[in-house]
């Protein structure tokens, strides 16, 4: 018989201390694990965790095997971990009334239990009794599952157990705007049971999602059914909120030791090196001690000053555990880790000698991890004085199962029994490498003949969606129902993926479904329900925004394949050549850099081999879903196409050419159980023929006996009325027929959508004529020409919704932005703090707009251009934590008066004019803030303007491109808008109005005749406002500012309106307030107190502080006083460095303000300024002089507001202190 070897002897030696410290606990029936002896409970990530050992003990056994003794004892140990795997899966397998119900309601009472019966399986607390919702715990389950069965493990054995990994990881793909309780079971620090979205578990979550896709679950011996899909969008989602969070792990803690799972081993979920390294540096300068890291700041777990009779914290509580935080050796078992995988010999070194110095030495040799150290109860004074001074105790579990199974992993790793490699198979640990830069391909589709002749004759050679047969070309939300499909299973009660839109890195794959190649086109360019795909512009600005996300996200085999189609409506009014903004990106295309990106144009044939492609095998049995892809591609025959009508994107849309079969397909759709069929399913086929818009013109399709004859109404009769003296309704709708132009059209609509509501027959074209149709009729004509303040308005009187306002919330809250809806203050402006349901959306937003349809609509689309902003550029919104959408509507409208040099009124007209491209530029402009720096001025000259900004409308000579494609263009564009208002009617009389008292509405309310405008309707005894047309009357906005040749002036003013209105602080502004709360009792803004205690709860770093201090000062509705009262709180905050105990009780900050406003106005007055120029805001009382004054300088804010802080506080001053002059 061979003799040992010494490894051989080594591994015995691993053996036997994981039998004492983790194998002989585990339950023979069941496989889990219990906490402890005293705490029977099976923990999902401490089951997990607590394995680990023994699965690599398993493979150090198959790779050293002395003898045939080893082999079996490798298959014994790797049985083990089979058997706790599958038993954490026959929990959750109890629980799958949760996963479905968690996957629509992200409910803490929908989750998944986070501990159950070690014997049973079942659960031991009610749903309400425990922290349940922990995402990070089931995505490391998930992650291990996959990294285990990638290593030649059998842990799902039938296609059932596959469906349920599949439902899990919808359970989990929307990590980054789920609020959990982290993996501390805690949620918000104060431990009150509020939840917050967590790093960790968002990190824990993308790393799930990114082992498991493509992952054959059956191992080498599955076929295509075993396989799990991640969506890629989802994984991105998650990597772009984890970037944005670090090295913070949650609105509540600033720092936190759990986050290291998921920067090193075993999440490997950041991708950035320079995150990597500054958390871990975060982790280490603030959370380390001598016995290893406190959790987080100000924890309380198990230190002398916790009440261990009471769950919860009182706020002002946490003060107490500063200093005395229990320290965790298990934060030390993952340093060596991250030492091993970042090859760093010295780190391994460094904290295995510190761990082996506090590891519990039992007789028998073995080495205990304990659970944590804590401060001795006789010696908190001292340790409080003198941190990381005292010896501390062991508490708690004995071994930490968690912590013990990791330091005998690392150990395994350093002593060489294993390569890194061997215990991550799916080579997670490389995701920080860098990658090579991703070309995008980009493939122009036709959508007929004639568009591709047109686009031949401006040389750009592209083919029709007949040439490409037989790949078939679909909209993105066919591409969702198909994925509605994956997963689903009746007798588990699982329904698949909820209905959702898939992104840009979904779609820009090659898909093979039963045997036919799909390509889909990018979800944008699918808008049914939003206005947004009406301006081409808009439609180009995102496709340059998703090429520029593809190439800067795409992590996946093969280059992404953007299919983009040219159809009807990107052509001009005449249809005779492509809009101008489209044809310049597609000859920008065919040069090969566009967005920032690479690009490759060509065929999509020419595509198929270096492209991505997606075998979706779940769809090759024949169901419901099949028949419906099976109708799709028999009706998407490829036809040389005949003249198509106007409306566009109609080819790509499901369709079938006749109604019947159309309204069978729905019916199908609708037994799929697919929680919108609408959604995928194009409405228009649904809708029954409209009259023509110019509707005085007899409608073919109603018979000639019931065309109502035209009304003659006398010269000096007002609005049609009955004989009661009301408005005679009926009448009025007649009025239609004469109506030329779409504007009185619009206004009459909307006095009979106000009085009679959307579903009133008007009887116009015989029954069935509602407001309701004639206003989708009337917003398809304004769609038609581009009349943007009418589609606004129209949009909103038909409730029309973005498509996708829920996710621009969701991805806004996630960056940790909270947001206000309406104009301040409060309670009309209302804050979003956590996801909403869409239908709860809307209403809060028309809530908050007073029911006012123009600001109601206009928040929506601002909000959509803020996520897409954020997505794309998060250093816009850097120290942002509120994004006000009331006050950024204001400050946008008092930027086209000033730059328009127009009254409020016409600002308000205009901004409701732009097209959604040049709003959503406005708004860029406004964000980016350098547009309006002193530095940028405009230098007018005589033959134009050279601007270094894009906002000001001077001329066209010499301007920059990027003030051509900005408001620049306003007043000309309002002019084209004016002609097209009268192309049906030469003699109308141009106006934009939505503004317009209803006084002004009987001028537009006359008939036109060949040459004379006949008598108009006198409709002034309506009561005032009841008819007007919505508007954003409650806007602040200044009248226009004379223009004068000196370009400063009003700079500084809009400059702080700007910062105001978005909540820009200087940097660091948050944690130095923290530091002057400490040395006062709180600061006072305009009667709203900050108090000191605040930090006594919160640490400086912390979001939440932030948010809180924003909220008070968003008690200030006028923007530009706030920003002074934030340049007061920044000269206060310079004390904090001084020397001196307190300075004074609660300091009124609206004072220094005053004081530094009536030195700034005697000083003026001696220096002899005249009484207009020093005119006062009523509001505040401020000269107004005084907000358009620069910081610095003799006469500057910061000049003034120092000698009023020095005068407030002088009191306190050291007596040493020199006297302000």
């Amino acid at each position: 018989m061979r003799s040992r070897s010494n490894s051989g002897v080594k591994l015995d030696n691993y053996a036997r201390m994981v039998h004492q410290t983790i194998l002989r606990h585990q339950d023979p029936v069941t496989g889990l694990l219990p906490g402890s002896p005293d705490q029977p409970h099976a923990w999902v990530r401490d089951n997990v965790y607590s394995i680990l050992s023994v699965w690599a003990l398993s493979l150090a056994y198959r790779k050293n095997a002395d003898r045939d003794e080893d082999k079996a004892k490798a298959y014994e140990l790797e049985q083990s971990v089979v058997k706790l795997m599958r038993g954490i899966l026959q929990c959750i397998m109890r629980q799958l009334d949760k996963v479905e119900k968690f996957k629509y309601s992200r409910s803490t009472s929908d989750s998944l239990h986070a501990k159950y019966s070690t014997m049973t399986c079942a659960t031991v607390v009610g749903d309400d009794q425990w922290g349940h919702l922990q995402v990070d715990a089931t995505s490391l389950f998930l992650l291990f599952l996959a990294q285990m069965t990638a290593s030649g493990l059998h842990i799902i054995y039938t296609q059932d157990e596959v469906d349920v990994v599949q439902n899990l990881m919808f359970y989990i793909e929307a990590a980054y705007k789920v609020a959990d309780y982290g993996m501390w079971e805690r949620g918000d620090k104060t431990n009150q049971g509020i939840t917050e979205i967590n790093a960790s578990s968002i990190g824990m979550a993308k790393a799930a999602l990114e082992a498991l896709d493509d992952l054959n679950l059956f191992g080498a011996k599955g076929g295509p059914g075993s396989v799990v899909h991640a969506l890629a969008d989802d994984i991105q989602h998650c990597q772009s909120i984890l970037t944005s969070m670090l090295p913070r792990a949650s609105i509540s803690k600033e720092v936190d030791a759990g986050v290291l799972a998921i920067i090193s081993y075993p999440a490997f979920a950041v991708e950035d090196m320079g995150i990597v390294n500054m958390t871990k540096e975060e982790i280490i300068s603030k959370l380390q001690g001598r016995y290893g890291c406190c959790r987080f700041l100000r924890d309380g777990h198990k230190t002398p000053k916790e009440d261990p009779n009471r769950l919860y914290y009182e706020s002002a509580e946490l003060k107490l555990f500063e200093n005395i935080e229990c320290e965790w050796p298990l934060f030390w078992t993952y340093l060596i880790l991250d030492g091993i995988f970042i090859n760093s010999p010295e780190q391994v070194q460094e904290y295995q000698e510190a761990l082996e110095g506090i590891l519990i030495k039992q007789k028998d040799g073995i080495r205990l991890v304990p659970e944590l150290y804590s401060v001795p109860p006789e010696k908190v004074e001292e340790e409080c004085v003198n941190p990381h001074s005292v010896e501390r105790i062991p508490m708690g579990k004995c071994p930490l199962k968690w912590g013990q199974s990791l330091y005998i992993l690392g150990n395994l790793l350093s002593e060489g029994f294993l390569a890194p490699g061997e215990i991550d198979p799916l080579n997670r640990r490389f995701s920080t490498i860098l990658k090579p830069d991703v070309v995008v391909q980009v493939s122009v589709l036709a959508e007929s003949e004639e568009i591709k002749e047109l686009l031949l004759k401006n040389s750009i050679d592209v083919e029709t969606v007949a040439d490409i047969h037989p790949i078939h070309v679909q909209p993105s939300r066919v591409l969702s129902h198909i994925y509605a499909r994956l997963g689903r299973n009746p007798r588990l009660g699982l329904t698949g993926r909820p209905y959702r839109r898939i992104g840009v890195l979904g779609t820009s794959k090659f898909y093979i479904i039963r045997n036919t190649m799909f390509t889909f086109t990018p979800e944008f360019i699918d808008h049914q329900q939003f206005y947004l795909a009406l301006d081409n512009k808009m439609i180009v600005e995102m496709l340059r925004t998703e090429i520029a996300y593809l190439s800067s996200r795409w992590r996946m085999t093969g280059r992404p394949t953007v299919t983009f189609p040219i159809s009807q409506s990107m052509l001009t009014e005449d249809h005779s050549d492509l809009d101008p903004a489209v044809l310049a990106t597609l000859k920008k295309l065919q040069d090969g850099y566009y967005g920032g990106a690479r690009i490759q144009t060509g065929k999509l044939s020419e595509f198929l081999t270096t492209s991505c492609c997606a075998h979706l095998s779940f769809l090759d049995e024949a169901d419901d879903l099949a028949q419906y892809l099976d109708h799709l591609l028999a009706h998407a025959a490829p036809k040389k196409a005949k003249q198509p009508a106007a409306g566009g994107l109609g080819r790509f849309k499901a369709v079938a050419t006749k109604t019947k079969e159309m309204v069978t397909l729905k019916n199908k759709a609708q037994n799929l159980d697919v929680h919108d069929v609408n959604m995928y399913l194009s409405n228009k086929l649904f809708r029954s023929r409209q009259p023509s818009l110019n509707l005085n013109l007899p409608d073919k399709s109603v018979p000639e006996e019931t065309q109502v004859p035209e009304l003659s109404v006398p010269t000096d009769s007002g609005i049609p009325r009955d004989a009661s003296g009301a408005i005679d309704h009926s009448a009025l709708a007649l009025l239609l027929k004469d109506m030329q132009s779409l504007q009185d059209q619009a206004d009459i609509l909307h006095i009979l959508f106000k009085d009679k509501g959307m579903d009133w027959d008007t009887r116009l074209h015989g029954k069935g004529t509602t407001v309701r149709s004639l206003l989708t009729v009337l917003y398809e004509k304004a769609g038609e020409l581009k009349h943007w303040s009418l589609i606004r308005m129209i949009s909103g009187m038909l409730k029309k919704k973005v498509e996708e306002l829920d996710s621009a919330c969701s991805d806004l809250l996630a960056h940790q932005k909270h947001l206000t809806v309406g104009l301040p203050p409060e309670p009309r402006e209302k804050t979003i703090t956590a996801p909403i349901p869409p239908d709860q959306l809307s209403a809060l937003i028309d809530e908050a707009s007073d029911n006012n349809i123009s600001v109601a609509i206009l928040t929506q689309e601002i909000m959509v251009y803020l996520a897409m902003s954020i997505r794309t550029q998060p250093s816009l919104f850097s120290e942002m934590f509120r994004l006000r959408i009331g006050l950024i509507i204001q400050v946008m409208a008092t930027e086209l008066a000033q730059s328009l040099n127009c009254s409020g009124e016409e600002a308000t007209e205009s901004l409701m004019s732009l097209s959604p491209s040049e709003l959503k530029n406005l708004l860029h402009h406004i964000l980016s803030g350098k547009e309006f720096g002193v530095q940028r001025s405009v230098r007018e000259l005589d033959d134009g303007v050279s601007p270094a900004i894009s906002i000001h409308q001077i001329g066209y000579a010499g301007t920059t491109k990027s003030e051509r494609a900005g408001i620049s263009k306003l007043k000309s564009d309002m002019k084209m808008a004016e002609h097209r208002l009268s192309l049906t009617d030469p003699f109308k009389e141009p106006r934009l109005s939505l503004t317009d008292p209803v006084t002004e509405l009987d001028q537009s309310l006359a008939f036109r005749r060949k040459s004379i405008r006949s008598q108009s309707l006198e409709i002034e005894n309506i009561e005032s406002g009841r008819y007007r047309l919505p508007s954003i009357e409650s806007l602040d906005i200044p009248e226009s500012i004379p223009g004068v040749k000196d370009t400063r002036h009003g700079q500084w003013l809009r400059r702080r309106r700007l910062d105001g209105a978005l909540n820009r602080v200087p940097v660091g502004f948050y944690q130095k307030v923290w530091k002057i709360l400490q040395k006062c009792h709180g600061l006072s803004i305009e009667g709203f107190v900050l108090p000191s205690s605040t930090t006594r709860e919160m640490t400086p770093g912390e979001i939440k502080f932030s948010v809180h201090v924003e909220t008070v000062l968003n008690r200030v509705p006028q923007p530009e006083y706030r920003q002074l009262l934030v340049e007061a709180i920044l000269v206060l905050t310079m004390l904090a460095d001084v020397d001196i105990p307190n300075i004074g009780s609660i300091i009124h900050v609206e004072k220094i303000v005053h004081q530094a406003n009536d030195m700034f106005y005697k000083d003026q007055r001696d220096l002899g300024a005249e009484e207009h120029i020093l005119e006062k805001d009523p509001a505040t009382g401020v000269c107004k002089l005084l907000y358009d004054s620069a910081p610095s300088g003799r006469f500057g804010s910061m000049t003034y507001l120092t000698k009023a802080v020095a005068v407030y506080v002088q009191d306190f001053l050291p007596s040493g202190s020199c006297a302000v002059q």
